[in-house]
């Protein structure tokens, strides 16, 4: 078992030290974040990398899926979508639903003395997103084990060619993925779909349904949003919470916080403890990049690992205790107080406000119940998006009845 601690939790399989700009046969490693910000504000310079988007056909879609999509279609496809995510949409159409489920999960997980958290932090982050995306026909808890067992996938190595797999491993990936694929697709997928088109309604599918969306693309879509709303989602609310509970100051300082306050230490949180470890691009164009007074020139066909983990506690921006988990940390002007952990530029993450608010909301409920750590939580690796894994983290709640909190 790891130790939480008031400094980061998680030290990956793949963790080392290296320079701030490292030259590999692959391409480049890059660690400054100033540099990795100019790579990820190379707009037309280079394209997505990363979860596997080099690998995922298309040439059946007729339209490309925003995960991997650049240039003038991607600005166009964030344009349109960017309204669902925006603070303002989500505080006043979102939130009395996250609050009506988190209350709903937090009193079934008080009746039965405790809870695992990577599974009440997995079925409230998915019918979370459910409501957004417009898949809300099927019983949250089965669309939540459709959606693990898609990504349930052999280990691979981006930076290797045919990721490093053998035959058998992509023979595998393809037989683990076709079967909760169809499964997906015919019990959550098709119905909204189907929903949608007789009627519209204010999501993400009525908006792909409008856009000429085939229900082949608004299936890849969906399992797009599936992986942002909940892999990683998922694994910020249970980080959040370990640390919270393993940190007596902390957590007195969030629950004495107002809403800000809790926002703040959130993003501090995940400054520390990215869910996305790497960021991966590749460069279609040549440009330069600059660290400091030095400069590294990036060339066609190059892939470029921003380690996500090394940016976000760069000491030039964060501070020498950059490690440390500091809420009222100052940074320079222009710099996210997230750091990279949502990404920069035309690729940045437009779900960040719904992935604060929504783990604001169900922690701030579960710490009103007193929770205790029963077992802390083993640490794993996600090669899809670079990741950790928190699982077999339990609670228990001493309290019997739940206390409100203020919606």
């Amino acid at each position: 078992m790891a130790q939480a601690s008031s400094r980061r939790a998680v030290a990956a399989d793949d963790a080392d030290d290296g320079p701030r700009i490292e030259r590999r046969p692959s391409g480049w490693r890059i660690r400054s974040y100033a540099a990795a910000r100019q790579v990820l504000q190379a707009r037309g310079a280079t394209t997505q990398a990363g979860f596997t988007a080099e690998f995922i056909p298309t040439g059946y879609l007729d339209h490309h899926p925003i995960l991997i999509s650049d240039g003038h279609l991607h600005d166009e496809q964030r344009r349109k979508v960017g309204r669902f995510f925006a603070p303002a949409v989500v505080r006043e159409r979102y939130r009395p639903h996250m609050v009506a489920c988190a209350d709903a999960l937090v009193a079934r997980a008080v009746a039965a003395g405790g809870a695992p958290i990577n599974e009440l932090a997995l079925l409230y982050s998915v019918e979370v997103t459910g409501r957004v995306v417009g898949l809300t026909h099927a019983p949250v808890d089965r669309m939540a084990r459709r959606l693990e067992a898609f990504f349930r996938q052999p280990p691979f190595d981006i930076e290797k060619p045919d990721l490093g797999r053998s035959r058998q491993q992509w023979a595998r990936a393809a037989w683990n993925a076709l079967g909760p694929l169809l499964s997906f697709y015919l019990a959550d997928v098709r119905p909204a779909v189907r929903a949608r088109r007789r009627e519209r309604a204010d999501d993400v599918i009525s908006h792909l349904v409008d856009e000429g969306y085939t229900d082949r693309d608004i299936l890849v879509e969906c399992l797009t949003y599936g992986t942002a709303g909940m892999v990683t989602t998922r694994e910020l609310i249970a980080m959040a919470l370990w640390h919270l509970l393993e940190d007596p100051g902390l957590r007195a300082d969030y629950q004495a916080g107002d809403e800000t306050a809790r926002f703040a230490i959130l993003e501090e949180l995940v400054r520390v403890e990215p869910v996305v470890g790497h960021l991966y691009r590749r460069v279609s164009e040549a440009f330069t990049i600059r660290d400091g007074e030095q400069e590294w020139d990036l060339t066609p066909g190059d892939l470029v690992d921003l380690r996500v983990r090394d940016t976000n506690t760069d000491a030039e921006v964060f501070g020498d205790d950059a490690m440390s988990i500091c809420p009222v940390r100052h940074v320079p002007r222009g710099v996210h107080a997230a750091g990279l952990s949502f990404g920069d530029g035309a690729h940045r993450c437009p779900g960040q406000p719904l992935a604060i608010m929504e783990t604001e909301v169900l922690l701030t409920r579960l710490l009103v119940q007193d929770p205790v750590i029963v077992r802390s939580p083993t640490l794993g690796w996600d090669d899809l998006v670079a990741g950790y894994t928190l699982r077999d983290f339990r609670v228990r709640l001493r309290r019997d009845q739940p206390s409100a909190v203020t919606p």
